[in-house]
């Protein structure tokens, strides 16, 4: 189903499933089989077996980003830095080919699993995202990384308040080194 060479969303399935990043990284990069979904996301969107465009949603939190990559790290998998990964746009394509309910897949977290083929990445196409399986156009911009994503992992999970002093103490410490 899906050639690497598609660069217009002409060629792109025309439905689309959003998802958070990493996790829509790890489809496009094929290494995530099943994309985990509510029972009333999947009976509500009329799921079927059929190709769709992945949609990088726009929103990533820092505990999403942190649980995602150390859940991909205890498969052997590398996640790119926070500010690497596309938000806010199509980034690939695969097809959904059963809907289960259990799968032995370590992706498989349930309570509804998609399972998903012929994964595949392309040129990131600015799209706005929607909930479920929705039509897409072409449209909006790519998000910008946060400020905790430019700073990863330098940021200390204590929060931002706690960064902000840490690099206040950073700075005053080397301009008294510099003295």
């Amino acid at each position: 189903m899906c050639n690497s060479n598609w660069d217009t969303d002409f060629e792109m399935p025309d439905l689309a499933l959003s998802v958070r990043q990493p996790w829509a990284w790890a489809i496009c990069a094929g290494f995530k089989d099943i994309e985990n979904r509510s029972t009333v996301a999947v009976s509500k969107a009329g799921f079927h077996p059929r190709p769709v465009a992945i949609h990088a949603a726009k929103g990533m939190t820092r505990d999403e980003y942190e649980e995602a990559s150390e859940f991909m790290a205890s498969l052997g998998i590398n996640c790119p830095l926070p500010k690497d990964l596309v938000r806010g746009a199509i980034i690939g394509a695969a097809t959904v080919t059963a809907i289960v309910k259990d799968h032995n897949s370590p992706w498989f977290f349930g309570p509804r699993g998609l399972v998903l083929t012929d994964q595949c990445a392309v040129q990131p196409i600015p799209a706005v995202g929607a909930l479920g399986l929705f039509r897409w156009t072409r449209s909006g911009s790519l998000e910008m990384p946060k400020p905790w994503m430019e700073a990863w992992p330098e940021i200390p999970k204590r929060g931002v308040s706690e960064f902000k002093g840490l690099v206040e103490e950073r700075s005053q410490l080397t301009f008294l080194q510099s003295e």
